[in-house]
């Protein structure tokens, strides 16, 4: 009885520490991180793992600080109100601690196994999404767009600790790319939870434009996206032909997906279906690159 007793708690602070953390959103970023450090060294290495766990650390830290930040709010709103803290499974102390712990040893791991300018990078997302992003997006409704240089910084990350420089034209080139896809990921998110976010008194773009004209500006977003994957070729980030000609049958898929988005009868279906195929997207266009670079 007692072992059953404690697989349960295991379980249960395992469930918490995942959504406090936003677990798939920091595998992102380390994802990201892998795929810049892979194109900037031409392959694996094992020195990889050190930007890799702290990006890894601190990514899950920012979040778990997020949701310290925001939980008042969090609890005004139906997407968010399950949440540790809200829920009341997890008090705001602890998780402030499990934040600062998280994102300690995010910054010793780069201190102690990467130059400064990676640890600087670390820093920097870290302040521009905890600061900056989280200031601006209780002030105005556009704040997603510079919130959204947040996610180019791990790949730039990986990058530069793998012998490349901050200002090289093909890691700018894929932070672009990463840049122009989080603005549609979240304005997707937005033309289904809109009115939460009013309610919870945050400027929304729902309150500017009407639920037509959001749909088409995200699809504009969405083809961009595929626009700038076209891209990423012409800066040199690509060997292998069938890899371009797989980035254009990619982003056709992905046009003609979010394309559901102008009907005018739009369902909740199609809004996750979009949300979903754009996220895959970003996941097929990195595991392009990586193969590209391993080959």
């Amino acid at each position: 009885m007692i072992y059953i007793n404690e697989r349960f708690v295991v379980k249960h602070w395992v469930k918490i520490i995942l959504e406090l953390t936003k677990f798939r959103i920091a595998l992102f970023a380390t994802l990201s991180t892998s795929a810049g450090f892979i194109l900037a060294k031409q392959g694996f290495s094992s020195d990889m793992m050190t930007v890799v766990l702290g990006v890894f650390f601190l990514a899950c830290g920012s979040c778990a600080l997020n949701q310290y930040q925001e939980r008042h709010t969090d609890r005004l709103m139906e997407r968010t109100r399950g949440r540790p803290i809200p829920s009341g499974r997890l008090n705001a102390a602890t998780a402030l601690k499990i934040a600062v712990l998280l994102l300690s040893l995010g910054a010793m791991v780069l201190l102690k196994g990467a130059n400064g300018i990676v640890l600087g990078l670390g820093v920097l997302a870290l302040f521009w999404y905890n600061g900056l992003y989280t200031f601006l997006k209780r002030r105005t409704a556009f704040a997603v767009i510079p919130g959204a240089l947040v996610g180019t910084i791990p790949p730039l990350l990986g990058w530069v600790h793998g012998g490349g420089r901050p200002f090289d034209p093909q890691i700018l080139a894929l932070a672009f790319f990463f840049f122009i896809w989080q603005i549609p990921h979240f304005w997707l998110l937005l033309l289904n939870f809109g009115k939460d976010y009013e309610k919870a008194g945050f400027p929304s773009l729902t309150s500017i434009f009407t639920p037509s004209q959001l749909r088409r500006i995200t699809f504009t977003w969405v083809f961009a996206t595929a626009v700038a994957c076209l891209m990423i070729p012409l800066f040199g980030l690509v060997n292998f032909y069938a890899v371009q000609v797989s980035f254009l049958i990619a982003g056709i898929w992905l046009v003609w997906k979010a394309f559901m988005l102008l009907r005018s009868h739009h369902s909740e279906f199609s809004l996750r279906l979009t949300f979903n195929s754009i996220n895959a997207y970003v996941l097929l266009v990195m595991f392009l690159l990586t193969l590209d670079h391993l080959l």
